[in-house]
């Protein structure tokens, strides 16, 4: 029996049954879709996550005042004052394979611009910190290295501040006030959304770290330095030694602990990425198991359609059909089963997933690899779970399945 006439004969068989035939697919169907669903949110997520890392910068550092301190304690970024200006003179004079660094002086403030108040973040920095953080301008343009040597008052919005004190007004060349001071908008930062460590990047302010240290924060510190290695292989090199410098500079003892932090967004992109895989990896081992159950689902069908065919294999075989024959048509009608069962599922799970982007605003990231692996195990699930009935049905013994009522 050639193939195309054992596929028609399967297609037949299965016909007779369209209600059972249909629920049995239904296990493949929903496995296979849930796999596609769950891998393209683990990816989506990854995605996103990854994005969001990006918006830290490229290539780039940050280093922080705070790991620790004087009798070993620690704190959190700008609890201990140790960074300075000149530290960040030195990092750019003398670590090779520094692109770019630029200083970071933080706090809050109110903002006012007419009858609108909004209180937000103030960042003191130089132009060098829009070229590491990669942050173009979607309105006006960023402030001048001469306005950081002057100390003029000029400031750049976030996108989320524009929104709070000027709605849809353009506000480049318009007067804001800070600490009674008048500053004149000069740019607006393209929206962001959340970083990667879950604060809004949109929710903040810029202005010259010299105009923010004397005339806004009153201090003479840094909160951190960013900086930007030539490249991604340089990063390593770039922040063994800045932290060798800063404890020279520091003059920190071989036993003590650094009174600064190097945060190096490499790792922090590869770590996200790794734990991403493994989330990605346990939603498909999840939904997988629905496939195993579709799969349990057709061999329990094929075994009764075993049973109900008896007599039907018995007169195949009286008139020359041999094991081959019944035992291919049997697994020809399984996979048929899950075949048409991981096409329908490929089509619920795309559905799915864009439902769950729509609806829930949640990122989904469909793999080709993903469809080609769930339409493959589904195949392997007939073949696998068919091959016992077929077997069964292959070996039975022509007279006694004559005789079968």
């Amino acid at each position: 029996m050639n193939l195309l006439v054992t596929l028609r004969v399967a297609l037949r068989a299965l016909s007779r049954h369209k209600m059972r035939s249909a629920l049995t697919m239904l296990g493949i169907i929903i496995g296979v879709g849930s796999v596609i669903t769950m891998v393209g949110v683990g990816q989506g997520a990854n995605v996103q996550v990854q994005e969001r890392i990006a918006t830290l910068g490229s290539n780039a550092l940050m280093v922080g005042a705070g790991s620790g301190g004087g009798g070993h304690v620690h704190g959190g970024l700008g609890s201990i004052r140790t960074l300075v200006v000149d530290d960040m003179f030195a990092i750019q004079r003398q670590v090779s394979g520094v692109k770019a660094v630029a200083p970071g002086a933080t706090g809050s403030v109110q903002i006012i611009y007419g009858n609108q108040n909004w209180q937000t973040g103030v960042h003191g920095v130089t132009p060098s910190y829009f070229q590491i953080k990669e942050t173009p301008m979607e309105l006006g343009s960023c402030f001048t290295d001469e306005d950081v040597q002057l100390g003029n008052n000029v400031v750049i919005l976030g996108a989320e501040v524009r929104k709070q004190l000027f709605g849809d007004e353009n506000p480049i060349g318009k007067t804001v006030r800070i600490k009674n001071l008048p500053f004149r908008v000069v740019g607006v930062t393209v929206a962001q959304g959340q970083s990667g460590m879950g604060f809004n990047q949109d929710d903040r302010i810029f202005m010259p770290y010299t105009t923010a240290q004397k005339k806004v924060l009153g201090i003479t510190w840094l909160n951190y330095i960013q900086v930007q290695a030539v490249s991604r292989e340089a990063i390593y090199m770039v922040q063994k030694q800045v932290e060798d410098l800063l404890r020279e500079r520091h003059r920190i003892k071989p036993t003590d602990p650094d009174d600064f932090f190097v945060r190096n967004n490499v790792d922090v992109a590869q770590l996200a990425d790794e734990s991403s895989q493994v989330m990605t990896l346990m939603l498909a081992s999840v939904a997988s198991v629905s496939l195993l159950v579709g799969g349990i689902g057709i061999m329990n069908i094929m075994l009764v359609s075993v049973t109900e065919r008896t007599r039907e294999i018995g007169v195949r075989m009286a008139i020359g059909a041999t094991e081959q024959d019944v035992q291919a048509q049997f697994l020809t009608e399984a996979m048929v089963l899950s075949l048409f069962g991981g096409l329908l599922g490929i089509i619920f799970g795309l559905t799915a997933s864009k439902v769950l982007s729509t609806v829930l605003e949640w990122p989904s990231r469909i793999s080709l690899v993903s469809i080609a692996v769930s339409v493959l195990f589904s195949a392997a699930m007939g073949v696998f779970f068919g091959l016992y009935p077929a077997r069964k049905a292959a070996r039975l013994d022509p007279i006694e399945a004559l005789r079968y009522e």
